[in-house]
């Protein structure tokens, strides 16, 4: 059987794209992905000039976009749409950080925000990860990236309670259903909910979002053997910036309640940070070097239904914006980079273990724990960091879990076999990680 007879058999081709996009295809511009004329875009867009307007800050992007750009060009096969979309997605990125170092200049006291100790789950995708991030970030204590703030994380002009920047990302999870309904299925994209840290680090151009979105494996390849310091230094800005806002949106919602003016809101009352993201299991090292303290949580689930479930996410994300997607190449690709992210966490949580650090930092949680008694994990993972499991909190879990039932926006449905992958390559790709977290084999569906 052919390949493509394969997909349609599986249900892995989506549905036919809407009419507009075919269009656009079919006869629209082919969006320019140039360097300079990327840059000259994003100062438009951020309404800066001048000295100003070539000061997009550190970490350097000239040499990681130039090589994100080149793979692009030469190994994506964008459609023109894709095309357009992706030259919107940099030019945005661009814009936001020359905005982010125009308030950085403006208000330097912004790098003196004190950050507490965060949470941050750390595990493979598809292990639980989406659903543990948004119930901790709904302790009292903890704060999350909401989907709006990683999409535009600096204040816009006149934008002084967010209501700008929250219709655009309405638009955008409007724009993101309209192109391709069924990947809410997969993984919801919410413009109130929580969302992945990795959207920060990509502001740095040394993340494996263009991966997970294109088939860019030179690209992919020099990220992944580049010093990553400069973009966690760049992440633990980004949250002083987003902290330092919300609390000047917080002290400004007290003024116009009491009547108070320049009142400095409690920073003892400033909640912790909770991230998430799979690319953290790479780079735990310097992870812990920007938040010494941080409390680590470690998902896990059997590596054939991750790789498995995630190469089916690849393959619908790339659809949007390719009509030339192997789906056995996603998953070649994200077989070899998932054994290698677990590979090096493997190496660090050693290391940890013998400087006497790992009890204290790392806790463990098994993917069929949490999906089959989400309650009890929290209520333990809260207390290994310190925070009160109190009833307020419980009322809220509660809640949550009701409104936010497993298969919400559809069944994702998905095997192996889709992708040209055997059992028995994922299993040897990954017998020490198994073995080590007694990780149980899932029953096929």
């Amino acid at each position: 059987m052919s390949r493509g007879a394969q997909q349609r058999r599986s249900g892995l081709s989506p549905a036919r794209r809407p009419w507009p996009i075919r269009a656009f295809n079919a006869v629209g511009f082919r969006a320019r992905l140039d360097l300079e004329d990327l840059l000259a875009r994003a100062r438009k867009r951020a309404g800066i000039s001048g000295t100003d307007g070539t000061d997009f800050g550190a970490p350097p992007l000239r040499e990681p976009l130039g090589r994100l750009l080149e793979s692009i060009e030469t190994e994506a096969h964008l459609h023109r749409f894709g095309r357009f979309i992706t030259r919107e997605r940099l030019v945005n990125v661009l814009a936001n950080r020359l905005r982010a170092e125009a308030l950085f200049r403006r208000h330097p006291e912004i790098l003196d925000e004190p950050l507490r100790p965060p949470i941050i789950v750390a595990g493979l995708q598809r292990t639980g990860t989406t659903l543990l991030h948004r119930l901790l970030s709904l302790h009292p204590q903890l704060a999350a990236l909401r989907s709006w703030e990683a999409l535009t994380p600096v204040p816009l002009p006149g934008d002084t309670l967010n209501r700008k920047r929250i219709a655009q990302s309405r638009t955008a999870e409007r724009a993101l259903r309209y192109m391709a309904p069924d990947f809410f299925a997969i993984h919801p994209v919410e413009h109130l909910a929580p969302e992945e840290d990795i959207l920060l680090n990509d502001m740095s151009f040394l993340s494996t979002v263009p991966e997970a979105t294109m088939h860019v494996p030179g690209y992919a390849a020099w990220v992944e053997v580049q010093d990553h310091r400069p973009a966690y230094a760049f992440l633990r800005r980004m949250l002083q910036l987003l902290q330092w806002q919300r609390r000047q949106v917080q002290g400004s919602a007290c003024d116009q309640a009491d009547g108070a003016g320049g009142r400095e809101p409690d920073a003892a009352q400033t909640p912790a940070w909770v991230l998430k993201t799979p690319q953290n299991l790479e780079f735990l090292d310097v992870l812990l070097e920007q938040f010494p303290d941080a409390h680590i949580v470690h998902t896990y689930r059997d590596p054939r239904r991750v790789i498995a479930s995630f190469s089916s996410m690849v393959y619908h994300s790339r659809r949007v914006f390719s009509d030339r997607v192997d789906p056995h190449a996603c998953a070649a690709h994200w077989l070899r980079k998932d054994a290698y992210m677990v590979e090096r966490s493997m190496a660090f949580w050693a290391r940890l273990d013998g400087q006497g650090r790992l009890a204290n930092t790392r806790f463990n949680c098994s993917y069929y724990d949490l999906t089959a008694d989400p309650r009890a994990v929290l209520e333990r993972l809260v207390g290994f960091c310190g925070l009160e499991h109190g009833p307020q909190y419980a009322a809220v879990l509660d809640r949550a879990l009701k409104d936010n039932r497993r298969n919400k926006y559809g069944v994702h449905r998905y095997q192996l076999s889709d992708f040209g992958l055997e059992p028995g390559a994922v299993d040897a790709a990954f017998a020490y990680y198994r073995a080590q977290f007694s990780i149980p084999m899932e029953a096929d569906r």
